[in-house]
């Protein structure tokens, strides 16, 4: 069946068609309070590589640009428990990187709340501030993307942008488009790739068959990026759809997947570290 012929709540069970040894020892610390609303505690679960000893650790953010206000009516869940996410998290934990995956209302507030509130307990949850990055795709990109036109904000070291809507430019509207058909959250509208910061890595992947309209404002931004010689790393997966993580089960889609656990882990390590992966990974 085609992904969008599928049921949302089908949609939400279906995890990575990836995996490495170690994942089922990875362990988790659920509903870590973050942000109190009227309705209740806004919470996040830490996924910890298996027998963490090593502290603190780097990190990855995992970037929720929907509202759960809204999001488990459609799909039964919200999107801490869904199980790309899920997945992805113990993919990344199980490579030895914390991953935390939260609940939201408010995404663009929410997301800022969940920053602060890293930073503020970073020691307590066993999390190096200062090594923090930050995945997102599809429709949660938009909302990523606001921490890479924020030339005044340092917390973030690298970015994986999969198969996401961008920015509007050279006249296209897209990305304005689908935010009105999906709802997604979208502050970067208005901005430029003048905005865009020059000291984070990117990882941006690209479907080279993607059918919900991201490839024209992703290949604007390729251009632009590559006119501005950003740090950018790309990787397209030519006649691939979009969400091929979960539908092209492929050695290919495997081999990126191994690419972006390769590239946080590279530009997440600390020096020593960073050594051995220059000459074992890179």
């Amino acid at each position: 069946m085609k992904q969008e012929e599928m049921a949302p709540s089908d949609l939400a069970k279906l995890t990575v068609v990836y995996s490495v040894p170690g994942v089922e020892a990875v362990t988790v610390r659920r509903d870590v309070p973050y942000r109190t609303t009227e309705s209740g505690s806004l919470c996040f679960d830490v996924y910890y590589p298996p027998g963490a000893a090593e502290s603190p650790l780097p990190a990855v953010l995992f970037i929720h640009g929907y509202s759960d206000a809204a999001t488990p009516n459609v799909f039964g869940r919200t999107f801490k428990e869904m199980g790309h996410p899920v997945s992805w998290a113990q993919l990344i934990a199980a490579s030895g990187v914390i991953a935390i995956l939260y609940s939201n209302r408010q995404p663009v507030a929410d997301l800022e709340a969940i920053l602060q509130h890293l930073r503020d307990h970073a020691t307590s949850l066993g999390i190096d501030g200062s090594r923090l990055g930050v995945f997102a795709t599809s429709g949660h990109v938009p909302l990523a993307l606001s921490l890479l036109v924020q030339a005044e904000r340092r917390a973030v070291s690298c970015a994986v942008l999969v198969s996401g809507y961008m920015l509007d430019l050279n006249g296209f509207t897209s990305v304005a488009d689908m935010q009105k058909s999906y709802g997604f959250a979208n502050p970067c509208a208005g901005r430029s790739m003048d905005d865009v910061r020059r000291d984070v890595p990117m990882l941006v992947v690209r479907a080279g068959r993607d059918q919900f309209g991201v490839n024209e404002s992703l290949d604007s931004f390729i251009g632009g990026a590559l006119r501005r010689d950003l740090p950018l790393r790309l990787v397209n997966h030519a006649g691939a759809p979009h969400a091929f993580d979960l539908f092209d089960d492929s050695e290919a889609t495997r081999e990126i997947i191994r690419e972006i656990i390769r590239f946080m882990r590279f530009h997440l390590s600390g020096p020593a570290e960073a050594g051995h992966h220059n000459g074992s990974n890179e």
